[in-house]
């Protein structure tokens, strides 16, 4: 073979790499699902146990070692970068107990388990411990779109993600150094951790320092400086890599961990055109990385695992991730089933595979392997708990939420002052998603020192609204002391995100006829005040019980939809509900009646359900859809 037919088979190489890594990608976006378990497929099918096209030889020895190495610090660059100090001040306190007690469980579990169960040397065990640690918003981002939990929740998993793919990279390249050159003394490990860490920090600061500098004192052309400053950006990360990997070999994870940290969070401009441009290389170099790993990846990897290679699996899913999460979730305002949603979604991604594959790589390909049986047992064990997780925990998460009843209703509350958050209160009481939006800064910090989702801004800015989710909201609520602001927020609830049920609070009397004529859902706080008063005066009881709603007692309305009930008389449906719980209303063509015992329900009936808070839920669930 010529070196011209050589260099033509392996551009059509890359380009099918390339072309089935972005139809992995549409793929990813049309079914909902991590990108990571079709990139596998697809290297899976270009490798060895497929066509047998891709192989470790196809790039060279040190060819592939370096293409990966780069792929990996543009991916550790790209996590970094999104690592923003001022979200993570605002992530829930669990989010900081899972990056630091809750890694710190999962490494030494895992390490444990494959000790155990694979009979591994320990060096081997620490570092597939330390890759697992991490899930990683590549694969956490599909998830949380297709499964609209609870801010609180997609918070938590996000900034867990994010700060973990980094730690992880940055431990597993200390851990990794120290195994290939068979030192495992404290003083021998402190010192090559220093000696990366130390590195990569300096070299990293000083990189992001200039490619600052330049972004904000140089003439970058006005005609084009958002493309210069993509690239510069992207040139800042692949110098730091190459830099401090010249210096210490494995320090360049570490500084370009620190470049894309300082960059990230330097306000820099042209902030989202660089964005936008290095997720798209990130995405490319996501979909190189996975492919190639079908170099390396063989089945008779994950066979010869076996039982034990089941068992780590099961260890990592069943007992470690549960234990992580209930841990670092004591105490807070998560409710048990989303804990239990949290134990079940933990699917591991693209920095156990990247950073796994050139390691792997190194141990086989050095001049004198350090330890290709150690290469074998590292890429198949990552490789399978991956192939799992990804499998079960990502394509499963929608079912999971569904079964643990954790996809609430979002409520946009603009205002957090004494009415917004009594109703946030209320509504949080029966499991709601509310996020509360205000531009008072000193009230937006007692309300997240309470525990409430709370958004920075004008409510009756779009973007704003749009930022805290109304595109996905079923009911905003205009909450605030000045009539105006509700107005045009209920206005634009309505003409620019079709939001279901749109609420305004009015002040003053006067305007609530207006606000009624408007289309808009008015409640006049006047009126409301007066009617919460007669109730105390007339009807004591049911104004303390009223009081009590959404902890003890609860009244929903629903649609009847279920054909097992249509036709029934409500003498009949009342048999079937859960004790505890009545029908106190039933709603049909405009008009509400309490009903007599022979009423016959029809389909779309409206049914109002009075009762206990647990057996009204029961019964919804029995019944048909809440309105």
């Amino acid at each position: 073979m010529t070196g011209a037919e050589g260099g033509g088979e392996l551009l059509l190489l890359v380009a099918g790499i390339v072309g089935l890594g972005v139809f992995s990608q549409l793929l990813s976006a049309r079914f909902r699902v991590p990108s990571v378990l079709f990139l596998i497929a697809s290297g899976v099918a270009l490798g060895p146990e497929g066509v047998g096209i891709l192989t470790i030889d196809s790039f060279g020895e040190s060819g592939l070692s370096a293409i990966v190495g780069l792929s990996v610090a543009i991916i550790v660059f790209e996590g970094a970068f999104h690592l923003k100090i001022d979200k993570l001040k605002k992530a829930p306190a669990a989010a900081l107990r899972l990056t630091t007690v809750g890694a710190a469980i999962a490494l030494l579990g895992t390490a444990a388990a494959v000790r155990f169960f694979l009979a591994a040397q320990w060096d081997i065990a620490l570092l597939i411990g330390a890759l697992l640690v991490a899930t990683g918003p590549t694969v956490i981002t599909p998830i949380l779109k297709v499964v609209p939990v609870r801010d609180r929740v997609a918070a938590t998993l996000e900034t867990e993600g994010i700060v973990n793919d980094v730690t992880a990279a940055i431990l597993a390249v200390v851990l990794f150094k120290s195994m290939t050159i068979r030192e495992i003394h404290a003083d021998i490990y402190l010192q090559l951790f220093a000696e990366r860490l130390g590195t990569g920090l300096l070299i990293g600061g000083v990189v992001a320092a200039v490619v600052w500098a330049v972004l904000q004192y140089v003439d970058l052309s006005p005609d084009n400086a958002p493309q210069n400053a993509r690239l510069l950006t992207l040139a800042g990360a692949i110098v730091t890599y190459g830099l401090a990997d010249f210096v210490f070999s494995e320090a360049g994870v570490a500084a370009a961990a620190t470049a894309g940290l300082i960059l990230g969070n330097a306000d820099l401009p042209y902030e989202e055109d660089i964005e936008a441009f290095k997720g798209d290389v990130t995405l490319l170099v996501l979909s190189f990385v996975f492919i190639t790993l079908a170099a390396l990846l063989e089945f008779d990897q994950l066979l010869a695992l076996g039982v034990g290679g089941v068992a780590i699996v099961a260890t990592v899913m069943l007992v470690l991730r549960p234990l992580v999460v209930f841990v670092s979730t004591r105490g807070g305002r998560f409710t048990l089933r989303e804990t239990l949603f949290m134990s079940f979604v933990g699917p591991r991604g693209i920095i156990p595979a990247s950073v796994a594959t050139l390691f792997a790589i190194r141990l086989q390909t050095d001049t004198a392997p350090t330890n290709p049986a150690g290469a074998d047992l590292l890429v198949g064990t990552v490789f399978l708990v991956i192939l799992v997780t990804v499998v079960f925990e990502g394509g499963f998460a929608r079912q999971i939420a569904e079964k643990l009843d954790v996809i609430p209703m979002r409520v946009l509350i603009i205002g957090g002052g004494r009415v917004g958050r009594s109703l946030a209160e209320r509504l949080e009481a029966r499991g709601e998603n509310v996020v509360l939006i205000d531009d008072d800064r000193a009230a937006l910090e007692q309300l997240r020192n309470d525990g409430f989702t709370a958004r920075e801004g004008d409510g009756t800015d779009i973007e704003v609204l749009r930022g805290a989710g109304a595109e996905n909201a079923r009911i905003i609520v205009g909450a605030t002391g000045d009539d105006d602001v509700n107005l045009l927020v209920a206005q634009l609830a309505k003409s620019s995100f079709d939001v279901e049920t749109v609420i305004a609070r009015a002040n003053n009397p006067s305007n609530a006829s207006a606000f009624e004529d408007l289309g808009v859902e008015t409640i006049s706080a006047a009126e409301s005040t007066a009617w919460a008063i007669d109730n105390v005066i007339e009807r004591p009881a049911l104004s303390n019980w009223m009081s009590e709603l959404g902890r003890s007692g609860d009244v929903q309305e629903i649609e009847v939809t279920d054909e097992n009930l249509v036709g029934k008389q409500v003498v009949d449906v009342g048999k079937e509900l859960p004790n505890g719980v009545l029908i106190a209303l039933v709603s049909r063509n405009g008009t509400n009646e309490v009903p007599s015992a022979d009423v016959v329900l029809e389909k779309g009936d409206h049914i109002t359900l009075i009762g206990r808070t647990e057996a009204v839920r029961e019964a919804i669930e029995r019944c048909g859809t809440p309105v």
